[in-house]
């Protein structure tokens, strides 16, 4: 197993930028394809990004692409989330998961078998 600790949330302005961190500890993580996903209360978990743990393919959902990047150093067991140009839309709590191998319907979070315990990034003046 692989434990999951996501810290770097926070408040920030519209157009600001933050950097979520998701610190493995456990197994190797290098064993792992890692994932970034956000939910709003009320809503379902949504899939923000993912990134493959050898060849460091990255995956994201269309409101991502071009905002943030997704990033892993395995040497020190951590996958970054870089998020610029925030908008209120994007407050939200993020959440990092982790998978052998990433799913082929990788953007579905019941197909993700470890999980942090989330970090709130609030996006407002």
């Amino acid at each position: 197993q692989v434990q999951l600790v996501e810290s770097g949330g926070g408040l920030v302005q519209p157009g600001g930028s933050l950097r979520l961190s998701c610190a493995a500890s456990g197994r190797s993580f290098n064993n792992y394809d890692m994932a970034w996903f956000r939910q709003v209360p009320g809503k379902e978990r949504e899939f923000v990004a993912a990134i493959t743990r050898i060849s460091f393919t990255t995956y994201y959902v269309d409101s991502a692409k071009g905002r943030f990047t997704v990033s892993r150093d395995n040497a020190k067991n951590t996958v970054y989330l870089q998020m610029n140009s925030l908008q209120p839309e994007d407050t939200a709590v993020y959440y990092c998961a982790g998978n052998a191998d990433i799913p082929n319907n990788y953007y579905k979070p019941l197909l993700w078998d470890y999980w942090g315990q989330g970090t709130q990034v609030t996006v407002s003046a």
